[in-house]
């Protein structure tokens, strides 16, 4: 079925929404808001359908010559096709969508949401490029990324996403491992390299199967192939990567160091770190100011006092600034190389910061109380009783970031429940040409 539609909207996710002419939701893949596009419908339901856009009668004033030409963009960058303006734009209305249907707040949603803070990189902004590892039918190495649902690796020659020090990392890894296999599988099944443009680090990191392995000869064609200052290799299982197996370091350090807000960071390849060092810069910066804290440059200030607990800690992105801006921190993490990592980094930066191994909705209730916290959990939000636990420690303000509107929306629901009023939400691009948004949340008890 085919007819001619108006896009509307960016929904959150790849694709664009609009209008059946029964009156029916359509979400189309590749649209921009203002395209006037004849669709096909390719799956319908009862209460929406799907589309792919057969031609575009004309184009929406939002919508833009995308820059990357490879099919593997239509993973990596789904929102390349619209100008920057309308990617905030969106990112800022799926927030205030979210909030307003999920948690609750109605018509209040838009006057709680702040405009989204901007990346000043819209390309070349990424610090870890990420790829998949396959042998396909034919017996040949694969190396790209996976497109949402599609378990198949998608080639790439390129990532204009990420930093110029590792760009075209995909097509220099590929052949690189290529060469180093042959025809045999050393049981590879990701490829993770971060560089930092302020410590000039680079770090390739294998992630394998248990197996023999030869690391000289991978360790010589990776510091050959990509200049990497460290090269390591990442056992575990493919199922289930973060039951890290072992660490070996190929070559050089095997950590990598960035540096953020002033202070010095290091990170093994197992390790959580964000993607876009600017931008989680201005992460930091708003959690530090919802707490009553600045930032100037001597670094974070203002905290002097106040006991801090950090849930989901990583390897300290805002334990260690919360620190060094004179709180007293206890940080809850679970993953144990992020554990190893957090208290090397209090060290680095001498603070003290009381680390815990272990899972945050597990530990907070024996933290007993506190003056402040701040969350910031995967994207599946925060378990049932956490909330409620977080209202137990009685904590005067919180700080919830997120990377996921939906269910964050969700648990601002349930912190109004237990006596907390969400006092402002500031979106943050830290993903320009995707439709991903990070939040940083304010919450204050009644």
């Amino acid at each position: 079925m085919s007819e001619i539609i108006t896009i509307e909207r960016m929904g959150y996710g790849a694709e664009a929404v609009g209008h059946l002419a029964s009156g029916k939701t359509v979400f189309v893949e590749g649209g921009a808001p203002g395209d006037v596009a004849s669709i096909d419908v390719v799956e319908e339901k009862p209460s929406f359908a799907r589309a792919r856009i057969g031609k575009i009668e004309q184009p929406g004033a939002a919508r833009v010559a995308p820059k990357w030409a490879e099919p593997a963009a239509l993973g990596a960058a789904p929102w390349q096709h619209l100008a920057y303006d309308a990617q905030l734009e969106a990112k800022r209305a799926n927030v205030v969508a979210a909030l307003s249907r999920t948690g609750g707040f109605g018509e209040r949603a838009d006057e709680l949401v702040a405009p989204c803070l901007p990346s000043k990189r819209q390309w070349g902004y990424r610090n870890k490029v990420e790829l998949g590892a396959q042998w396909d039918a034919k017996g040949t190495f694969n190396l790209g990324f996976h497109q949402e649902g599609d378990p198949n690796v998608q080639q790439a020659l390129a990532c204009p996403l990420a930093h110029d020090a590792i760009a075209k990392a995909p097509k220099a890894l590929r052949g690189a491992l290529r060469f180093l296999q042959g025809s045999d599988d050393l049981g590879i099944f990701r490829v993770g390299v971060r560089t930092s443009v302020r410590t000039r680090e680079t770090e390739v990191a294998l992630w394998t199967r248990p197996s023999g392995f030869p690391r000289a000869a991978a360790a010589k064609m990776l510091k050959s192939s990509l200049k990497a200052t460290s090269a390591v290799r990442v056992i575990a299982d493919p199922g289930k990567a973060r039951k890290i197996k072992g660490l070996e370091v190929l070559d050089g350090k095997g950590i990598w160091t960035e540096q953020l807000c002033g202070a010095r960071y290091v990170a093994h390849a197992p390790s959580f770190f964000q993607v876009n060092t600017a931008q989680a810069e201005k992460l930091v910066e708003q959690a530090v100011l919802a707490l009553g804290g600045s930032i100037g440059d001597a670094g974070p200030a203002g905290l002097g006092g106040m006991l801090v607990a950090d849930l989901y800690a990583g390897c300290g992105t805002f334990g260690v600034a919360l620190a060094r801006a004179g709180a007293d921190v206890i940080a809850v993490e679970s993953a144990a190389s992020s554990v190893r990592d957090l208290r090397r980094n209090a060290d680095e930066n001498s603070v003290d910061i009381d680390v815990i191994g272990g899972d945050a909705a597990r530990e907070l209730p024996q933290l007993g109380g506190l003056d402040a916290l701040v969350v910031d959990p995967p994207r599946a939000g925060l378990a049932d009783g956490v909330p409620a636990d977080i209202a137990a420690a009685r904590p005067s303000r919180v700080v919830y970031v997120s990377c996921n509107p939906a269910t964050w929306a969700r648990d601002v629901r349930r912190f109004e429940d237990v006596g907390y009023r969400l006092e402002r939400v500031q979106p943050v691009d830290l993903f320009p040409q995707t439709y991903h948004v990070e939040l940083v949340s304010c919450f204050v008890r009644c």
